[in-house]
């Protein structure tokens, strides 16, 4: 038996906690599992696994040897998937966390053609504005917007957009049109509380000139489905990312204004488990996105 299916046993042991669910899922006898475990053991000169009549537990060696044990497995998957090509389409289940309006807009309504071109994966959408735990909900991929707090993952930012001041037509011809940052104070804002990058307070450039504004705000909201919808009933303005808003961008059912102004951009970043190599199917979904996003904003793209 060679040493990498020797790991996949391993991996598989570790997993399920038991040395019979391991060969039920390989088609052997539970004596070749034993055995491909100990000749690890023997091989690397320390114990992996601590066995009792209820359980099968990693040693603190074990569970270093299982975390780099799986990464060479991925490692090799995605070689082989490379070395293939696209063609032969991707298999299994592919768990995504994102953003409930972004993927509203910006992926569910492209998913038929990825889906189209990969007939035997399953996709999973997790969509929640918050940050979820993707090991423990066992996400393959997290697409997330803005400045990364946990620093620990494994990242690539994919895309960036601009910030801009929008509002309906409606709305301006209520209350006039900002044309600098001091304008605004004259108007009230709708608030996204979940943007950790500023919420109320804003710093605009223009050539060499720097103001900073906070909003004067009444409603604050921490979905984006929900700063939409306030928008859209004319109860102020927002400074919003572009993603969030255009399909009435480009209707025109909202107007952005003060675009001479720039804003700090909002990142879209693809996010792995920490420990894990990236799978393919995660690397190529996260580059449709990315293919997405070009395709309908050609926005500053970012390589690793």
């Amino acid at each position: 038996m060679d040493r990498l299916a020797a790991f996949e046993i391993y991996i598989r042991v570790v997993d399920t906690g038991s040395f019979s669910a391991a060969a039920r899922h390989f088609d052997i006898g539970q004596p070749a599992v034993s055995k491909a475990v100990a000749q690890l053991e023997e091989w690397l000169g320390v114990k992996l696994l601590l066995r009792s009549t209820r359980a099968l537990t990693p040693t603190e060696a074990g569970q270093n040897f299982y975390i780099r044990a799986r990464r060479a497995v991925e490692e090799s998957g995605a070689a082989v998937l490379a070395a293939r090509g696209t063609a032969a389409g991707l298999t299994g289940k592919l768990r995504v966390s994102a953003a409930v309006c972004f993927a509203r807009l910006h992926i569910v309504p492209k998913l038929p053609g990825f889906l189209s071109k990969h007939p035997d994966l399953e996709v999973e959408l997790l969509l929640d504005d918050r940050n979820i735990d993707l090991v423990e909900e066992g996400v393959d991929l997290a697409l997330r917007m803005g400045d990364l707090r946990d620093s620990n993952m494994t990242a690539r930012r994919i895309g960036e957009a601009r910030r801009r001041v929008l509002a309906t037509p409606a709305y301006f011809d209520r209350c006039g049109i900002p044309t600098k940052p001091a304008d605004l104070l004259e108007h009230h804002a709708v608030v996204y509380t979940r943007d950790i990058n500023s919420g109320e307070d804003w710093t605009f450039r223009r050539d060499s000139v720097e103001q900073s504004i906070r909003l004067q705000s009444r409603v604050k909201i921490s979905a984006t489905e929900g700063l939409r919808a306030a928008v859209f009933s004319d109860i102020g303005l927002a400074v919003a990312s572009e993603w969030a808003f255009s399909p009435e961008l480009k209707s025109g059912a909202v107007v952005a204004v003060m675009d001479d102004w720039k804003l700090p951009g909002i990142a879209l970043s693809a996010l792995y488990p920490t420990g894990r190599m990236a799978s393919g199917k995660a690397r190529q979904f996260a580059a449709f996105v990315e293919e997405c996003l070009s395709a309908e904003f050609a926005p500053t793209l970012l390589s690793a």
